[in-house]
């Protein structure tokens, strides 16, 4: 299991409920991509005012399930920034609650993208250093 610095709190709502009283499983995406909002303005990379000055595109997801979330589960995702490439970059997440139990594991590969054309562009060096800056080695 990778190891994470950054943990993002998330309160489960009535609403993420399916009919069987679990989290719907597509919440769970949701989930992780509130982590990688609070993960990006917690290493200065948005500072919540207007758009990005580089566009994040989700360019795929993949979640493994390993328990079910009920409603008044307390609990966090850990994101990570696994992997730089040249045009994209591959976050890691992972959705745990109290007594160490994990609800899932999960990747999303990003991404960037200019804002006004919506063309692909290398990850900007400013990026990058955050990146680094933050999470030490980062593999290419």
């Amino acid at each position: 299991m990778a190891t994470f610095r950054f943990y993002h709190p998330i309160e489960v709502r009535y609403e993420d409920l399916d009919p069987q009283g679990h989290v719907n499983n597509a919440r769970y995406l949701t989930y992780m991509e509130q982590a990688r909002v609070a993960y990006f303005r917690h290493i200065g990379l948005w500072k919540g005012e207007g758009l990005l000055d580089v566009l994040v595109l989700l360019a795929e997801a993949q979640i493994t399930y390993r328990a079910p979330i009920l409603f008044g589960n307390a609990i966090r995702v850990g994101v990570r920034v696994a992997r730089l490439g040249n045009k994209s970059l591959t976050m890691e997440y992972c959705i745990d609650g109290d007594g160490g139990i994990t609800y899932a594991t999960g990747s999303t590969v990003i991404v960037t993208g200019h804002p006004a054309t919506g063309q692909t562009i290398p990850v900007p060096d400013h990026w990058r250093q955050a990146f680094i800056e933050f999470e030490g080695q980062i593999a290419v």
